[in-house]
């Protein structure tokens, strides 16, 4: 069951500006990100026995293996991607939606694609009651991204590959830009820029993602 937006106290405007707070000392900067973040209600992307937990600034459990990622993360990755002001933006891994709906409150259109469809459908009840209505989602394997839709002006990628897919690099736009965790068992958040044929590579924290990986769930 999806918590209600409103009612119990643990969603309080003073709760989540706590959490903002939080967000702020750890080093965020953008305040649209932050606004976004405030404006969203975390709690009900989450079942209901975990919604008490919605406002500490950790990963949870969402269910077939997937976490919704810490607040700290979806900002900062969220603040890389809104560093390039892209208009369009595909991502990878929809898994509750969280990061959807964080999207859909700064970028014109988001098109997000998730392997799981029990997920997917869950994810898109809650971008509903949110009225959400600039995100297209696609039940697919994620490491192909969405060619048809393409080209992105940015890309976001929630869970974690061995190497970034070309054919993810070849969604990009001309001066568009991916944030995504790379790696393994040890895993580097990195942005790439792409220039004319060219892709620019930049680390920027050591981080802990679940595995992308391919296929359909039905």
């Amino acid at each position: 069951m999806v918590p209600a937006i409103d009612g119990i106290g643990m969603t309080s405007r003073r709760t989540r500006m706590r959490l903002i707070q939080r967000l702020r000392e750890a080093g965020i900067r953008d305040e649209q990100v932050l606004a976004a973040l405030e404006e969203v209600p975390r709690h009900i992307f989450l079942d209901e026995a975990l919604a008490h937990r919605a406002y500490e600034d950790t990963a949870l459990p969402i269910g077939y293996g997937q976490t919704l990622s810490q607040p700290y993360i979806v900002a900062r990755m969220t603040e890389l991607l809104m560093a390039h002001k892209p208009e369009r933006v595909l991502e990878l891994g929809t898994g509750s939606g969280y990061q959807t709906a964080i999207l859909a409150r700064l970028c014109d259109m988001v098109f997000s694609v998730e392997r799981i469809k029990a997920l997917q459908d869950r994810a898109r009840e809650r971008l509903q009651l949110l009225k959400t209505r600039n995100v297209m989602l696609r039940l697919a394997d994620g490491g192909m991204g969405w060619p048809e839709r393409a080209p992105f002006d940015g890309i976001i990628v929630t869970a974690a590959p061995k190497v970034l897919p070309d054919e993810l690099l070849a969604q990009l736009a001309d001066g568009g830009v991916l944030v995504a965790p790379v790696g393994e068992t040890q895993q580097m958040l990195v942005t790439v820029t792409r220039e004319g044929d060219s892709f620019h590579t930049r680390e920027i924290e050591p981080v802990r993602f679940v595995p992308l990986l391919g296929g359909v769930v039905r």
